[in-house]
């Protein structure tokens, strides 16, 4: 698939109000280390969105320099570098990545069903606007989130017909995130994890494995339809994936009120148009799935809630926040509850 395309129709009209101001001599550069290739709908969107609107809302005194593909850092040293080594002012985050510095943020990967799109993004921003406890465990790693991008509905790739979810039952099913191995668990299949990248497609090729779950665009990302052309999804498969666009907090409490300001700007500008961006690549990925010879089957709503129910996912919740008081993190169950809350409010709107 070009990658164009996914953000074309979108933002195509940011491109005019975002063109590059006339650098000042005096603008202050700042360095971002991204460990995923330039290319994709989330990098591209970064690139050709975010960061344009931050240099014409500073006016020229902001310049950002980006290294991509893992040339300064790879994703599971990006939070260490940029917040206590400060090697790079800026970096993407995945809080996956960096569990043991941030378990309050594993919570948002604990759910099976969740919104998509625009909502997921009004989602996310709300969570951060109304439960500190998120900035403050940024805080603790020194940086500070200015943007929050997000992931695409969970999906299941099989490489054997896969008429219903229930079909996982005794087959072996690769899933990097701790909460979806212990969902698949619940519905019989045996769980496992594995690098992601070339060990992957090698182990859907083998038959080492049946199966993954995973965000939609990752395994487009990685062709695994070649080896695993069966595939279901719905838009409210809830996969969480956040990646958190963190800066240095010291060189964010450097930065000038005005300056500050324009990078929130930015961001707003920059939220307004990914959830409509997400949605059309998000189609845009199924029609060229479905182009390359993968059957793509779309989830009915009754399939969606048997999903959440046979994962037990609750239960998980509770265990996750009792082994978390048990090390210490004693907020581990107040913040639960407020996701929790959060996301049912969210649900509820979408269903007006």
């Amino acid at each position: 698939m070009k990658k164009l395309h996914l953000i074309k129709p979108a933002i195509a009209f940011l491109f005019i109000s975002l063109l590059l101001p006339v650098v000042s001599p005096a603008a202050q550069t700042l360095t971002y280390s991204d460990h995923e290739p330039l290319g994709d709908m989330r990098t591209r969107f970064i690139n050709d969105v975010l960061f344009p609107a931050i240099e014409k809302e500073s006016q020229g005194r902001l310049k950002i320099v980006a290294h991509w593909g893992g040339e300064i850092s790879n994703g599971y040293e990006a939070l260490r570098k940029t917040g206590k080594e400060g090697a790079v002012d800026m970096a993407i985050v995945v809080p996956e990545y960096a569990a043991d510095t941030l378990p309050l943020h594993q919570v948002f990967k604990s759910f099976p069903v969740g919104p998509s799109g625009e909502q997921q993004v009004a989602f996310f921003r709300r969570a951060y606007a109304d439960i500190p406890a998120f900035s403050s465990e940024l805080q603790k790693a020194n940086v500070v989130a200015i943007f929050l991008a997000t992931g695409y509905p969970m999906s299941f790739f099989s490489a054997k017909p896969l008429p219903t979810v229930n079909d996982v039952k005794g087959g072996t099913w690769r899933s990097a995130s701790f909460w979806q191995r212990g969902f698949l668990k619940n519905l019989g299949a045996k769980p496992v994890t594995m690098p992601w990248g070339e060990e992957t497609r090698k182990a859907l090729q083998a038959g080492t494995i049946d199966g993954m779950i995973l965000n939609v665009d990752s395994g487009y990302s990685l062709k695994a339809q070649q080896f695993a052309p069966n595939i279901l999804i719905s838009k409210n498969l809830w996969l969480g994936h956040l990646y958190l666009l963190v800066m240095n907090k010291k060189t964010w409490d450097n930065l000038s009120h005005d300056d500050q300001a324009a990078i929130q700007r930015a961001a707003d500008t920059a939220y307004r148009a990914l959830g409509p961006v997400m949605d059309s690549s998000f189609d845009a990925q199924i029609a060229d799935l479905r182009n390359d010879g993968a059957t793509v089957r779309l989830l009915t709503p009754e399939e969606v809630i048997q999903w959440a129910t046979e994962t037990h996912y609750q239960q998980a919740q509770s265990d996750w926040v009792t082994t978390q008081e048990a090390k210490g993190i004693k907020d581990a169950g107040t913040v639960m509850n407020q996701v929790n809350v959060l996301m049912d409010e969210t649900m509820k709107q979408k269903t007006r």
